[in-house]
């Protein structure tokens, strides 16, 4: 039986293919941003994480922990298929198992430290049916060891513990406007929201399906690590997805003004800094580590920078580069990241910019004589 990666390398993956490491592309990067836009485009990701909590209380011992509010447990829908993908050498036809499809809600929050600051942004979505199959915590791989040592200080066991699941699970990401239709037929489910356990979740050898950016037509696959080629390669050859690296991923992150923690947000950031003010925090909820700061900023007070959307022209800027305006000696924001652009036919990117600064407007890259560039609402 092929690995997922054995197939990736076949593919033609670059800077990628090896265990471990998500390819960065497969050699025709306008084609594959063609298929994650116009057609269906399936991606291996490593940027994200998944923890399991479970335990007598998990939920309520999550709220406590982070921003949003852990949503209510999926509930059962339909009778699904077994969906252990299998391989070469495997039969092709799969049996009728009779189990439920459940769907439900996902959330999208933040952990904070006391300060405000993030420790990382993450997803909330069960992985069954109840808290004895546990809830999922989709976190920035950057930020897992902060992560585990926030649960270590704050999960009491006797009420919740957790697990990093690491290389038992892998996450796929199938993107574009034929992305639905081969999730629904690969998975029987294509939420437009939330989510679909299919056949107990990935750690019983079915699948989370989870809808993806809100911005662009995307769905993640987290799936069982050792069926995860057959997965890949059920949504290549049957459903007729492309391949696409992790270069045009981000290229339509950017272009959404979808900010990466680990790029455009990291430990120093106050999510409202970020603009996940009215997305990551649920002012209804008990409290949180963190929660004095965010309240008092949303009252009375005001950050000072605001991560925006850029457009660079034919530039292409480095991440941390300053910019400013002409005349002004002390830079006014700086860039977090950026790529070309295939749709808008220029580079793009993110970056932290003065509130003072209000868009639209124009600042000039690397000093007040540089390139222009303009600032944008996301």
């Amino acid at each position: 039986m092929r690995t997922l990666f054995e197939l990736l390398s076949q593919e033609g993956a670059e800077a990628g293919g090896r265990s471990g490491e998500a390819p960065a592309g497969f050699g025709d990067p306008y084609g594959e941003y063609r298929a994650a836009t116009l057609g269906c485009g399936v991606v291996c990701r490593r940027d994200r994480r998944l923890l399991r909590v479970y335990g007598r209380a998990p939920r309520r011992m999550l709220n406590g922990i982070v921003t949003n509010a852990v949503p209510d447990p999926p509930t059962p829908v339909a009778a699904g298929r077994d969906m252990g993908a299998g391989d070469e050498g495997e039969a092709e036809a799969e049996e009728e198992q009779g189990a439920a499809i459940l769907e439900g809600d996902a959330s999208y929050g933040t952990i904070l430290t006391r300060k405000g600051r993030m420790v990382t942004d993450l997803v909330a979505l069960w992985l069954g049916a109840d808290e004895d199959a546990g809830i999922g915590l989709e976190v920035a791989a950057a930020a897992g060891a902060a992560v585990r040592e926030r649960l270590v200080r704050y999960l009491p066991p006797r009420f919740a513990r957790f697990e990093d699941l690491g290389d038992r699970v892998a996450l796929l990401s199938v993107v574009g406007n034929r992305a639905q239709d081969a999730v629904a037929k690969t998975c029987g489910r294509a939420p437009a929201s939330g989510l679909a356990v299919l056949c107990g979740g990935p750690l019983a050898g079915g699948a989370v399906v989870a809808r993806g950016l809100e911005q662009v037509p995307s769905w993640n696959l987290w799936v069982p690590a050792d069926s995860a080629a057959g997965w890949w390669r059920r949504l290549r050859e049957e459903e007729g997805g492309a391949p696409v690296g992790t270069e045009v991923w981000r290229t339509l992150q950017i272009e959404a003004g979808y900010p990466a923690f680990g790029a455009d947000m990291d430990d120093t950031t106050i999510p409202i800094e970020a603009g996940l003010g009215d997305r990551a925090f649920d002012h209804g909820k008990g409290c949180y580590t963190g929660q004095e700061v965010i309240v008092r900023l949303r009252d009375r007070g005001r950050v000072n920078w605001h991560l925006r959307r850029l457009r660079f022209g034919e530039a292409l800027p480095l991440a941390g580069q300053e910019l400013f305006q002409p005349g002004v000696e002390r830079p006014r924001g700086r860039v977090t990241s950026s790529a070309r652009s295939p749709r808008l036919d220029e580079v793009v990117g993110l970056g932290y910019v003065r509130r003072e600064v209000e868009p639209p407007a124009e600042l000039r890259l690397g000093s007040g004589e540089g390139p222009p560039v303009s600032v944008e609402e996301r």
